[in-house]
């Protein structure tokens, strides 16, 4: 195992029959990051991470996890990984320890953070004695994190990992991700929930349609994309045109408009609106998930003919 890349992914391509999965994805993960992994259903992200963890093979191109083929060197790689499916299927006959012993046995690695894991988590001695198929979602869910890190792997996988998590377990789930950062542990965290992404990622890759549309950090990618411009208006006449900002798809509630304007545009556009009765703004710097949706429509719009 080497000291390169944790994630490389180069010309990754898998296709069912007539349909491409995902499309020549190259990609590349630090050591020691919490990167994310965007893009809504169906943009390709869970058969890139099943690549990733060997459950399937590329049609075309290759994916390496610190340094090693996932399918050919599984048995080297294995301990060093873990990986938290989107889809968590159980066995529900075994008890949540039995479960943890089983999937154990297959990292093929010691758990060292085991207990520790399950006191942070909530699932006590008592828990882990009952079956699993008598556990609710959220419990599935935290047995599910236990097994992805109680043998503190190099490298974690997590595909939509607060699934079924309620707010508090949530942010016991956004505290480890903080510990494994400064363990210097690897996470790529594949989710839809953007402000959790926000929250915990450095860098983010955006896919569609199985292809890679942009890879940037969080940071940048909020900076150069929209800023939200909130107006409220006076005279009670509701949406109205708003000229040349029209062109931002404005969105009215009641006498207050919300608009996503490009930041190299904002001052003409608080020209021309500043012109209405207006009796109140805001210019706010655009969220991740504002971001996102700028940059898919820009996206988009390339693509039209």
């Amino acid at each position: 195992m080497d000291d390169g890349p944790a994630i490389e992914l180069a010309g990754l391509t898998k296709r069912y029959g007539p349909v491409t999965g995902v499309d020549g994805l190259s990609l590349t993960v630090r050591p020691g990051e919490v990167f994310g992994f965007l893009g809504p259903n169906g943009a390709g992200k869970t058969t890139t991470l099943r690549c990733l963890t060997g459950l399937l093979r590329p049609s075309e191109g290759r994916a390496r996890v610190l340094g090693l083929d996932p399918i050919a060197d599984h048995r080297r790689v294995a301990p060093h990984l873990g990986y938290l499916p989107g889809e968590l299927r159980l066995y529900p006959e075994l008890s949540g320890a039995e479960t943890l012993d089983l999937l154990s046995a297959l990292q093929g690695a010691p758990v060292p953070r085991r207990s520790e894991l399950c006191d942070r988590l909530g699932l006590t001695a008592e828990i882990l004695t009952r079956p699993v198929g008598g556990y609710s979602r959220g419990m599935k869910q935290k047995l599910g994190l236990v097994q992805a890190m109680q043998h503190d792997p190099r490298l974690v996988i997590l595909d939509e990992p607060t699934e079924g998590l309620d707010p508090l377990v949530q942010e016991t789930f956004f505290a480890l991700l903080g510990d494994a950062a400064a363990a210097g542990r690897t996470v790529l965290l594949s989710s839809h929930i953007l402000p959790e992404v926000q929250r915990t990622c450095g860098r983010v890759a955006i896919v569609r349609d199985g292809r890679l549309v942009t890879v940037e950090s969080v940071a940048g990618l909020r900076e150069t994309r929209a800023r939200r411009i909130r107006l409220a208006f006076t005279d009670g006449q509701g949406a109205r045109p708003l000229g040349a900002a029209e062109r931002w798809d404005p969105l009215w509630q009641g006498d207050r408009v919300e608009l996503l304007v490009p930041p190299s545009e904002v001052v003409g556009a608080l020209r021309g609106l500043l012109g209405l009765p207006v009796a109140d703004v805001t210019v706010e710097e655009a969220g991740l998930d504002e971001a996102f949706l700028d940059l898919y429509r820009s996206d988009s719009a390339q693509e039209r003919p």
